[in-house]
């Protein structure tokens, strides 16, 4: 028993020295085997210095969203190993072809992050301030079904992004026969349009000819800045859809050689003929809010200014109220005790002008042609009360900056009660606000009192900005008597007192002073 013993620790103490031996002499360096090659060997300089292929920092997007970096890095990573297969997902010109991300097992996701190179830019102080991310810069178009609506969601895109707290987007509706209000739009707000157009049946393909005609001829922002979608309804589908994602879409528009599209074609000397739409041909009432919340909720940025297309905003009103939003944010950091959320909505006030006359770009000049009758408030020969805005008359005497782009500040916080219960303000806010109910059409009126019912029972605070303004297209509306809107606004009227009212009450509550 004893010998076993002793043999089984000499053999133990023999094995240990073996393996003593065997260290000591692989560790001198004469006999190493050759290292095992790692992922970034055979790398070009460069292109290590920059942590390869799959880690470059993700760049500053330029003013036309076309990441060049990521471009020249991709170029490079190319020539070192052959690319994993490309995602096909549809492109525009100002957008190099997406890659698909490294796979588990490839170099890119095993390389440790020290080789990966610097991490892409954080958000910037007023995103992470308002809490919003980049996460859906350019949305690739698709196809919905909305109630009895299909919609043609990013049907044709703007080529430039934005990041979320970076500007704010017009969003706003129409048919093809408003398009002509582009160039004056885009050259005072300089910013996002998110545009939803109602094209049912043949109205369709005269929808995406003005289109191209705006793209290719009206002005260089329209393709910049707007980003389209089209919808109709489920009995009024067209007889062809062309795909986004064909070769030559949106088709280019021969400015030179064809004539524009009407409405603006007059009918005469230019070899086309008057057209009478679908949708007045078969009667069909305009679904003014189903556009308006398409085009809200596709927009990519935090801020939104839901709006209709023929009013136009002061000049320089994206960067101050940005300005204006990110001095909030500071004050209210400071703050250190708790405070109750408050829901707020920065208005707008709204101006008509005559049709000789040409916008005004800056608070003092309007206020000029409201006192020689130039101007007057919005609607005030049809529904005054609809958009009179509290302490309108302190706004026009209080001082303005005489200059585009002036410093925005809060003139006055109102509420939609007492003798302003019906107003129907326009406002900059975000998609987190009530929706506009879709039972409700432009014929039948009252489209934005049910909305502006769920903003008072929430107790908005309307914040009246001071410097900026909307101004409607040149001409002053006057009240024409219309027997059939009077009869479509009876039965709306009905539907909201019947139907919509008990549901808005159940969902949003009540409020002392709030009606519809």
């Amino acid at each position: 028993m004893i010998s076993r013993r002793n043999l089984i620790l000499r053999l133990s103490i023999a094995f240990n020295v073996a393996v003593l031996v065997y260290v000591a002499t692989g560790m001198t360096g004469h006999d190493r085997p050759a290292a095992v090659p790692s992922p970034e060997a055979g790398r070009p300089a460069d292109e290590e210095a920059s942590g390869g292929g799959g880690g470059v920092a993700a760049p500053a997007q330029s003013s036309s969203g076309r990441n060049l970096a990521s471009i020249e890095s991709a170029g490079v990573a190319e020539a070192a190993e052959p690319p994993p297969p490309p995602v096909e997902v549809p492109t525009s010109s100002s957008q190099s072809p997406s890659r698909a991300p490294p796979g588990p097992s490839s170099p890119e996701a095993c390389r440790p992050d020290e080789a990966a190179g610097p991490s892409p830019p954080g958000p910037s102080p007023l995103a992470s301030a308002l809490g919003c991310r980049d996460h859906r810069q350019r949305p690739p178009p698709k196809y919905l079904q909305r109630g009895d609506h299909w919609v043609l969601l990013n049907y044709v895109r703007a080529e430039r992004t934005f990041g979320c707290a970076e500007s704010v987007t017009y969003t706003t509706h129409g048919d093809f026969s408003f398009l002509d209000n582009l160039p004056s739009l885009l050259e005072r707000w300089g910013g996002p349009v998110s545009l939803a157009l109602f094209a049912p049946g043949d109205d369709f393909g005269r929808t995406l000819d003005a289109v191209s005609f705006a793209r290719s001829c009206l002005s260089p922002l329209v393709r910049e800045l707007v980003t389209f979608h089209l919808y109709f309804g489920v009995k009024d589908v067209p007889i062809k859809v062309p795909r986004p994602d064909e070769a030559d879409f949106p088709p280019e528009y021969d400015c030179e050689g064809r004539p524009p599209p009407l409405p603006w074609g007059n009918g005469t000397g230019n070899g086309t003929t008057p057209y009478t739409s679908y949708k007045s041909r078969k009667n069909i009432l305009y679904p003014v809010n189903v556009g308006r919340n398409i085009a809200r909720g596709a927009a990519t940025t935090h801020f939104v200014l839901p709006s209709d297309i023929e009013l136009y905003p002061s000049p320089g009103l994206i960067g101050a109220f940005l300005d204006l939003v990110a001095r909030e944010s500071e004050e209210e950091r400071r703050v250190e005790a708790p405070r109750r959320p408050v829901h707020r909505v920065y208005v707008l006030s709204i101006f008509e002008i005559a049709s000789n006359m040409s916008q005004p770009d800056t608070k003092p000049e309007l206020v000029r042609m409201l006192r020689n009758g130039s101007a007057i408030p919005f609607h005030k020969k049809l529904c005054a009360g609809c958009h009179a805005v509290p302490r309108a008359k302190e706004w026009q005497e209080a001082p303005g900056e005489d200059r585009p782009g002036a410093t925005l500040g809060v003139f006055h916080v109102g509420k939609r009660t007492g003798s302003y219960h019906h107003w129907e303000p326009i406002f900059i806010g975000t998609d987190d606000d009530p929706p506009y109910d879709e039972r409700l059409s432009w014929e039948g009126k009252s489209d934005k009192m049910t909305q502006g019912y769920a903003l008072c029972a929430l107790d908005y605070e309307f914040r009246i900005l001071d410097n900026a303004f909307l101004v409607h297209r040149p001409g002053i509306k006057t009240y024409k008597k219309d027997p059939k809107r009077l009869a479509m606004a009876s039965k709306t009227n009905s539907l909201i007192k019947k139907v919509i009212e008990p549901e808005l009450k159940v969902l949003y509550g009540t409020r002392k002073g709030c009606i519809v």
